[in-house]
């Protein structure tokens, strides 16, 4: 990408969206195009069609998507493949059909096998069951991103995809129900330290390992890839780091200054055992994560404390 260049970042409200923006306008890119929900409706195709034929970017970052935790996932499957689905082919066949040059497709961790070997390499995919509570998007996500690879190899196109593990950071969803598990841990001790609550009870039995990325990071990686990065396989994006929900929830209650008791309601699910990414493909294209969980962590809670609007979501 030159610094001019026609760029086209799709889902720039949302947290992963919202941090390219911001990368690229580090960067020194100064042609950055984006629109809100308001203004285009990806799930409409006529609309995306039409915006695709008057602008005509030359790159485009998909990073929108209908998105949400365990609870938000099992409540409504249906819409979460269809929404996902829907904008996501819309958006790649308008980038195809206009001539785009270069598309990057943002799908998630949860595409793999639920109980693929670890770490997990891009080569595990379609290779054993998903996890089923979050099936309905991990599927629209491969369909996205095989949809890029059968682009690329019928018709010659440069469309990417990169797989996050478990990301957070500033512009994040701290509902208290539709989150995902650290923002929500974030807002749960957060308002159990200020109303005095002398415990907090979580979900499982805080046994399952995560890993995490600062979205920062993984927007430094987005750019990164999408000027030194061709092909069909995809490229995970982590920290090759891991950590146990029970250890996430001490490390987050330190960081909000909780002092209570944490227990655990084993009737609730615990989602996937363990689901650590292989990220030694994207090091050795000469990228490494730079922000610690325990750092990024501060840096959410203050994007808590000082975005009213957003703890309200």
């Amino acid at each position: 990408m030159n610094r001019d260049s026609k760029i086209y970042v799709a889902g720039h409200r949302g947290m992963v969206g919202s941090a390219i923006v911001r990368e690229l306008e580090r960067q020194g890119y100064n042609n950055i195009i984006t629109r809100t929900h308001k203004e285009l409706d990806l799930c409409n195709q006529q609309a995306v069609n039409d915006f695709f034929e008057a602008e005509k970017p030359e790159y485009v970052f998909l990073a929108a998507a209908k998105v949400g935790g365990i609870v938000a996932n099992q409540s409504a499957l249906a819409d979460f493949m269809y929404d996902n689905m829907i904008l996501e082919m819309n958006v790649i066949h308008a980038a195809w059909k206009n001539s785009c040059k270069k598309l990057e497709f943002l799908g998630s961790s949860c595409i793999y096998p639920r109980m693929a070997p670890q770490p997990i390499k891009e080569s595990y995919l379609l290779s054993g069951e998903l996890e089923k509570t979050n099936e309905a998007y991990a599927l629209a996500k491969i369909s996205g991103l095989k949809y890029c690879e059968y682009l690329n190899t019928q018709y010659g196109t440069d469309f990417i995809s990169l797989m996050p593990t478990n990301l957070y950071g500033p512009n994040d969803n701290y509902h208290p129900e539709h989150s995902h598990v650290l923002p929500a841990l974030i807002r749960r001790f957060h308002e159990a330290k200020e109303n005095g609550l002398s415990e907090v009870t979580c979900w499982g039995d805080g046994s399952p390992l995560r890993e995490f990325l600062y979205v920062d990071d993984l927007a430094n990686l987005c750019v990164f890839l999408m000027n030194n990065y061709s092909g069909n396989e995809t490229v995970n994006a982590g920290t090759g780091k891991e950590i146990s929900i029970k250890d996430l929830t001490e490390l987050v209650a330190k960081v909000v200054g909780y002092e209570g008791e944490i227990k655990w309601d084993t009737t609730r699910p615990n989602g996937t055992p363990r689901k650590l990414l292989d990220v030694s493909k994207a090091e050795s294209l000469g990228w490494k994560y730079k922000v610690e969980l325990e750092d990024g962590i501060k840096l959410s809670y203050d994007d808590f404390l000082t975005n009213p609007m957003r703890a309200e979501r």
